[in-house]
Parts: C-alpha cells; sequence; structure tokens
C-alpha cells in the first residue's frame, strides 16, 4: 500500500462517528407535532413478528386435494390481498409448491388489547366464495333462500375486475368476463322490468343488493349507494379476492407474545452491549493502539450493519429483524473480533522477530488478512445458502442456488433468512472496517514519532 499521511487516522475516524451517529440517531427534523425523517435510525428499525409478537400459521388443502402451482400462486395472492384489506402491510406469505404449503405470519395489531388469532387464520383460511343471486330472500339467519338461493346468476370466476369510480357518488364498477358478460345480460334484461335486485353473496353473507336500472349488453356493471369511499374500497376488495380454489385447514400455527419477544430482543441487546464492552476492554489491554483501532473499526461495523436494516441507504430497503436476525449481527460482530485478534497477534509477532512496527504492521496485514478473507467468503457462502434457502422464492438468492434446492423445495423461514442477511452484511462490513480501514488507521498512526514504540502495540519495551 502506497505510504498513508497522518491525516488519515482522523478522516477515517471521523467517518465512522459521522455514520455511527447518523445510523443509530437517524437524521430528522421537528416542528410542533410534524416530524420529518431524512434517514431512518435505530428507533425506526422493523422488529419482526418474533419480537414484536404475532401468528405463525401452516396451511395446506384439505385431505385428497392435490393443487398445481397455478391453484397455489392463486391461494398465496388472496390470502395476501386479505392481510392487506385488513390493513396488515407487515407480513410474510410464502408457499411451498412441492409439499403444498402456504406459510403466513403477521403481527399483532398495534394497541390492540384482545386480539383473537384463532379469527384471524379461520378468515384467512374461508372459501369465501362469491355469488350475484336473483332476489334478497333470506331465512331467519340472514341465509339466501328461495329463488335468491337457487337462483345464481354470477359466480365471483365471471368477474374479470371490481375497482372504485365515483359519478356523483363512490360506486363499485364491474368487469366481466365474456361468459358472465352474456349472463349477466340476460339476467338484467329480465330484472330490469321490474326494478328488481342482483345481491351479491359472499359465502352465504349478504353484502350488497343493488337494484336494476338497465339491460347490461357490455360485460360492466356499476354499483351504486356505497355511502363512502371506504366501503366501496372494502365491497371492491371483497370481490377481487374471490374465492380459494381450494378449501385450506391449518396445518399448525403457533403464537407469540409481544412481551416475551421485547424482552428476548431486550436481552439479547444488553448482552451485547455488555461482550462489547469486555471484548473492547480485553483488545486496549492486550494491543494498546491496534486494539483501539479495533474497537473503532468495530463500531463502524455495526453502524454499517444497522444501517443496512433501518434504510439508510436508498439503494438497501429496510429489513425486518428478527432475534435471529440479532443473533446474526452479534456473530459477525465475534467475527470482527477474530479478525483484530488475528492481525493484533501477527503485529506482535513479526515485531518480535526484530521488524520495526511500520514493517511488522504492514507484513501482518499481508499475512494475516489471507485467514480473515478466507474465513469471510466461507461465512459469506453459508449466507448467501441461508438467504436462498429460507427466503422468498422469488429472491435473488433463491434463484442463484435454485438447481439445488430444487431436489427438495424452498422451506421459507422469514427469521432464519434475517440470520442470514445481517450475518452476510456483518462479514462484508467486518472486511471493509477489519481489514481497510483498521489497516489504514495503523498505517496513520505509526507515522506519528511518538506512536513508533513497539510497547504501545502489544510488543515487549525491549523491542522498542
Amino acid at each position: 500500500m502506497k505510504r498513508v499521511s497522518k491525516s488519515v487516522f482522523f478522516f477515517v475516524f471521523t467517518a465512522i462517528l459521522a455514520m455511527s451517529a447518523a445510523a443509530f440517531s437517524g437524521v430528522n427534523n421537528q416542528w410542533g407535532d410534524i416530524k420529518k425523517v431524512y434517514v431512518k435510525g435505530a428507533e425506526d428499525i422493523r422488529w419482526g413478528i418474533d419480537i414484536k409478537g404475532g401468528v405463525d400459521v401452516t396451511f395446506k388443502p384439505e385431505e385428497g386435494v392435490q393443487p398445481n402451482k397455478e391453484n397455489m400462486l392463486i391461494a398465496e395472492d388472496i390470502i395476501k390481498q386479505r392481510l392487506l384489506d385488513q390493513n396488515i402491510a407487515d407480513s410474510e406469505v410464502y408457499t411451498d409448491y412441492n409439499k403444498g404449503r402456504v406459510i403466513v405470519r403477521f403481527p399483532w395489531k398495534q394497541d390492540e388489547e384482545e386480539f383473537k388469532p384463532e379469527e384471524a387464520i379461520k378468515e384467512l383460511a374461508a372459501t369465501a366464495k362469491l355469488t350475484f343471486r336473483e332476489g334478497t330472500e333470506q331465512d331467519e339467519q340472514g341465509k339466501p333462500k328461495g329463488v335468491t338461493l337457487s337462483n345464481v346468476i354470477l359466480t365471483g370466476a365471471d368477474v374479470q375486475q371490481a375497482y372504485v369510480g365515483y359519478d356523483n357518488e363512490p360506486e363499485v364498477s364491474l368487469k366481466l368476463n365474456k361468459e358472465g358478460a352474456k349472463k349477466f345480460q340476460e339476467a338484467t334484461s329480465k330484472l330490469v322490468k321490474t326494478n328488481g335486485q342482483i345481491s351479491i353473496w359472499m359465502d352465504d353473507e349478504l353484502i350488497s343488493a343493488p337494484r336494476v336500472q338497465a339491460e347490461i349488453t357490455n360485460g360492466e356493471a356499476k354499483i351504486s349507494g356505497m355511502g363512502n369511499i371506504a366501503q366501496a374500497k372494502r365491497l371492491a376488495n371483497k370481490i377481487n379476492d374471490g374465492a380459494l380454489p381450494f378449501k385450506l385447514i391449518t396445518d399448525n400455527f403457533s403464537i407469540i407474545n409481544p412481551t416475551l419477544g421485547m424482552h428476548a430482543r431486550d436481552a439479547m441487546l444488553l448482552a451485547a452491549v455488555i461482550a462489547f464492552a469486555l471484548v473492547s476492554l480485553f483488545m486496549i489491554f492486550n494491543y494498546r493502539i491496534s486494539g483501539i483501532v479495533y474497537v473503532i473499526s468495530l463500531v463502524g461495523q455495526i453502524s454499517l450493519t444497522v444501517a443496512a436494516v433501518t434504510g439508510f441507504f436508498p439503494f438497501i430497503p429496510s429489513f425486518t429483524l428478527t432475534l435471529p436476525g440479532i443473533a446474526g449481527i452479534i456473530l459477525s460482530i465475534g467475527m470482527g473480533v477474530d479478525a483484530g485478534v488475528i492481525i493484533s497477534e501477527r503485529i506482535k509477532e513479526e515485531m518480535a522477530k526484530g521488524k520495526t512496527v511500520k514493517g511488522a504492521i504492514d507484513v501482518g496485514f499481508k499475512r494475516g488478512a489471507t485467514a480473515i478473507l478466507d474465513g469471510n467468503t466461507t461465512v459469506l457462502i453459508v449466507a448467501a445458502v441461508l438467504m436462498g434457502s429460507f427466503g422468498p422464492p422469488a429472491s435473488l438468492f433463491a434463484k442463484l442456488f435454485k438447481p439445488v434446492f430444487i431436489w427438495f423445495g424452498p422451506s421459507t423461514a422469514g427469521t432464519i433468512y434475517s440470520f442470514g442477511y445481517t450475518l452476510m452484511v456483518g462479514v462484508i462490513a467486518n472486511v471493509l472496517f477489519g481489514v481497510l480501514a483498521a489497516k489504514l488507521m495503523l498505517k496513520s498512526l505509526v507515522r506519528f514519532k511518538a506512536l513508533k514504540k513497539a510497547s504501545l502495540y502489544g510488543g515487549k519495551k525491549n523491542e522498542d
């Protein structure tokens, strides 16, 4: 490496401090009650379901049903839409096509005191058969009867799309397929003469009953009388969601209490802080200036990992952090400490052989970095495999390792995917800070006359 100036240490140190401050506290502007966030900080981390609590459920088709890939995709899309309709955006839905399983994870609703997971699971798995029927005859339980029961005009399969419109009032517009358009024309031409009604049912629940005001010949219809946009949107969502292509039954589910999850998170974070403090003392006591440099590099490594989780960088979206994800961060920190020990011990060995501090630093990094890079490369491959095998089927690493995973199928697990992600980011940060930044800082510090003593780098005084 070319000669490093004395100012490089201060430049790198300042850059690490600035990035650490921004990564942990974020950058925002508070004006009264309005807070504008420019850069997200640690408080903006999206915690995983295993931390903030929620439901983890696996659905499977009823016995005797062997769904194909297309039907599995339809089921996945409908469940995703149902979650969004309930304003549950922070959810995970994965499909194992080979085993015929749909894995769903969704968090506890914010500020909800009485959460009933069984009801939520039942709603997600409901077949929700959509029908358009003649009239509005109902029995005492509100179910269709008489003509309404026997005369089904359309089913959800006849509707291509439902969307919200506005013509003096909110309305829902329907676009029918060719066969549905023909059926609807026949029904409306009959019912328009009596100003009859076409009722819309989701299973046995009446959700709308508009009156027929004209014969519909173009395969498009409008449902008015919604009252407001929100009501129209809910109806359009229900129609678009349609029916699942097969009945889903619960294979297994687990409930994670948010209190336990947050306690586990706090315990892990406290353990990480204590471990970092003890490791820092160990490094500084044994390796003096080299130890100080590696503590600084560890701070940079942690900050970069936090930044990669919060969405600090515009090209990296924010990432949901789980308990295994925190474990991945801690493990990568351990690898960073390991890198510091390897390099610092190499430097001490070279000084014991009679080399100057500057020469020992050059040789120590040259020999130690090889072992560090080899170890990090191995862990990087493992992290990529974890992200590929336990992440969404459409992810980059899942596609990359598809020839391998095709033999046993995807086994999605967001918590392990989070572990692979933080481990990978931590390894990359380890190389950047534990090798490159640390080398720049040490080669800069050794330029100062007062810092050229071997004893300041863990060597013996007679080596000065």
